[in-house]
């Protein structure tokens, strides 16, 4: 069992500020001082047509761009030909990128190349990539064509991304069906001997896999628990013993594997 958190794709090369940042958001910078992508996120645009200008490129460089760093395929080569499962809290889908099964991948906050209503009128979500690759490529000034900015089929009121950030957040189809695989994997695995991997999992959300993690291993004496992450690498004493706790970076460790 593999969870997954932003550490992971940091490892990878896919880094929200610095020159990454600069090089694509620099006019945003300039204008309205924005020194990192996930802050630019939650900035009060004063257009839709901005807002998407916005969103478009962040979308295709940390969704519809393969990370620079090789570390998503090297943690494929190591579960190739093993009954494996991926709970991830991050929305950027480098696991299916980088050629993971996608029935084998729980996201559980929402994906990056989904769109949703922002009342929602509805629980359905929409796929994005046509549309945002038309934004990437047209827009002008810091703006998209007015034509671009998506708007509910149901209600017409504009579309919002489709990431877990309050209440109004939908859970479709797909992620009900992924829930359901992932509870299924559990349940078979949960008296067998079995790893739970957990890198680059911080505190932001730790009740989705850390906590979760801790309580599978505690109930299992032939689980193990081995948590990779650069400064928060810990265990509680509990599982002490069928840990294994690394304060490295995820892509060197798994180089050496």
């Amino acid at each position: 069992m593999i969870g997954a958190g932003a550490g992971l794709s940091t490892s990878a090369g896919l880094t929200y500020s610095g020159e990454r940042f600069t090089k694509t958001f620099g006019d945003f910078q300039a204008k309205y001082g924005i020194q990192d992508m996930y802050s630019g996120g939650f900035h009060p645009f004063e257009t839709l047509e901005e807002y998407w200008a916005w969103w478009s490129r962040h979308i295709m460089v940390n969704r519809y761009e393969r990370a620079p760093g090789p570390v998503y395929d090297a943690l494929l080569k190591l579960v190739e030909g093993k009954d494996h499962f991926v709970l991830t809290t991050n929305v950027d889908h480098q696991f299916q990128l980088a050629g993971f099964d996608k029935k084998r991948l729980f996201y559980t906050q929402g994906d990056y190349g989904l769109w949703q209503c922002t009342r929602p009128c509805h629980q359905g979500t929409y796929d994005n990539e046509t549309v945002v690759r038309r934004m990437w490529a047209e827009q002008r000034d810091m703006r998209v064509p007015s034509e671009l900015v998506p708007h509910c089929p149901r209600c017409g009121r504009p579309m919002t991304m489709n990431l877990r950030s309050d209440d109004t957040f939908v859970q479709d189809e797909g992620w009900y069906a992924a829930a359901r695989r992932y509870e299924d994997f559990v349940r078979r695995h949960k008296d067998c001997a079995i790893l739970y991997l957990e890198l680059g999992v911080g505190m932001n959300t730790p009740g989705i896999i850390k906590y979760n993690f801790w309580r599978q291993v505690r109930q299992n004496r032939k689980a193990k628990y081995v948590c990779i992450n650069q400064g928060q690498s810990c265990a509680p004493r509990e599982i002490e013993k069928q840990s294994l706790c690394m304060d490295a970076d995820i892509g060197a460790i798994l180089s050496e594997l």
